[in-house]
């Protein structure tokens, strides 16, 4: 696909050097020289400096003949990215998405009114990582989890610890029939690397795993986890930025308790008048002896989502050391993120992957239902429907050569979930989820095609 990123910022570099690993032909448009020549020196992309609501501009990058254009400019800069699209949708882009820091624009009549304009998609990434951890305070027993077709299968992601049964263990072990398996390990993280595990993998502590369940069996699963579910009703938000605010505004009519402790004193007044029952504190939160003085240890959950990755992860520490059951940092330098899980932090938030895994949908087949692109990992987990004369109908699943850093785990046919195994055979029209490593996802989509 030829793709033309508008915004070498740091959400626009991360969806460029992921898309970059599919083969596809990437142009990126900034009007500042020096963040393009990094760029440039990091990754093979095109690069053209102005600015991207000039029709002359556009031109240059190429935006006629574009499969894809994203407005990805920071997010003060929402005007330019709306125009920016619009033009590009006129001068023959096929699908356009731009960035937003406006949650009016999501509302249903006000999307559909720039789907009519020709937006083939609008994201707020802080919208989109406030969701992500509301549901996570909601799952409060896994790192990271993913629904499909409405919960019937689902993935949960959670780290083995002493005391899990699963401690030195292996997917042999579980007391089941290897071809009836209700849940399958598709991978493990560990030191930093991903790996597909074997039927006969011992996970070790500290492992992170992933793993496809039939929605009856998560349950089951977690205790094998040593996970217990906690039932969130006291939460303490670190940092009061758009994301925090958020957070807050989903919980505080529900949870017994809220709380957002923000550094800056102008900031808490706005927050004081936009929320209704959230108690709202003025303080630094880098500061331990505050944390303790404002009795974090009481909550159920800590959230830390300040615009500093190094204060988010080391808030989460010392919260989970004051005995916090749940801690969530949003991380939004990459390279901290497995440091961040390997520190104890439970949960990570990244805007620039989960945003990347909204727009990646895009670059992939029609028939792609769901994209979650995976923060502690290098991989994504990719829902398919199945076309009726596809490869990957053709034989049983160990038949199939699927690549071996990619794994089928599990199926969705109709009202029936299962879990693959090798003898399985996929139909037309079932939904498929993969989980597929970079090096993987061209081969995959050949299989679907």
């Amino acid at each position: 696909m030829k793709i033309v990123i508008a915004g070498a910022g740091e959400v626009g570099c991360h969806l460029a050097k992921m898309l970059s690993e599919g083969y596809h032909e990437i142009t990126i448009i900034d009007h500042d020289e020096e963040r393009l020549a990094l760029v440039s020196e990091s990754m093979d992309v095109l690069t053209v400096q102005g600015n991207p609501t000039s029709i002359g501009i556009l031109k240059s990058a190429g935006v006629d003949k574009a499969d894809l254009f994203v407005a990805v400019s920071p997010a003060k800069e929402q005007d330019v990215n709306l125009v920016a699209a619009l033009i590009a949708k006129k001068m023959g882009a096929k699908k356009v998405t731009a960035r937003i820091n406006n949650a009016e624009y999501l509302n249903y009549d006000n999307k559909l009114m720039f789907t009519e304009l020709g937006i083939d998609l609008l994201f707020y990434p802080e919208k989109i990582a406030a969701t992500e951890i509301g549901d996570l305070l909601k799952q409060s027993d896994v790192s990271d989890f993913v629904d499909f077709a409405r919960g019937q299968l689902q993935m949960v992601v959670f780290r083995i610890e002493e005391g899990s049964k699963m401690l030195n263990k292996s997917a042999a072990d579980f007391p089941y029939p290897a071809d009836s398996l209700p849940f399958r390990v598709v991978a493990v993280t560990r030191g930093g690397e991903t790996i597909i595990p074997q039927h006969d993998t011992q996970f070790k502590r500290g492992d992170m795993l992933y793993v496809v369940s039939k929605r009856e069996y998560v349950d089951e699963l977690m205790s094998w986890s040593g996970k217990r579910y906690l039932d969130i009703k006291r939460i303490t938000i670190l940092g009061g930025g758009r994301i925090g605010e958020m957070v807050a505004r989903q919980f505080e009519k529900s949870a017994e308790f809220v709380k957002i402790i923000e550094i800056n004193r102008e900031r808490c007044e706005v927050l004081s008048e936009n929320l209704d029952r959230t108690l709202v504190i003025n303080g630094d939160g880098r500061n331990s002896d505050f944390l303790y003085e404002e009795d974090v240890k009481s909550c159920d959950a800590f959230v830390a989502v300040t615009s500093s990755s190094e204060t988010n992860i080391l808030a989460c520490v010392a919260a989970k050391k004051m005995g916090v059951s749940k801690t969530i940092a949003e991380v939004e330098n990459i390279e901290y993120i497995k440091l961040a899980e390997g520190m104890g932090v439970d949960a990570v938030i990244n805007k620039k992957i989960i945003t990347a895994g909204r727009i990646f949908r895009f670059t992939m087949s029609t028939k792609v239902r769901t994209v979650k692109v995976l923060g502690g990992s290098d991989a994504e987990v990719i829902e398919y429907i199945v076309n009726p004369d596809s490869p990957v109908t053709r034989d049983a699943i160990r038949n199939l050569r699927f690549p071996k850093d990619a794994v089928i785990g599990g199926i969705i046919r109709g009202n029936e979930t299962i879990i693959a195994v090798g003898d399985t055979r996929i139909k037309p029209y079932d939904r498929v989820v993969i989980f597929s490593l970079p090096t993987a996802l061209s081969r995959v989509e050949k299989f679907f095609a």
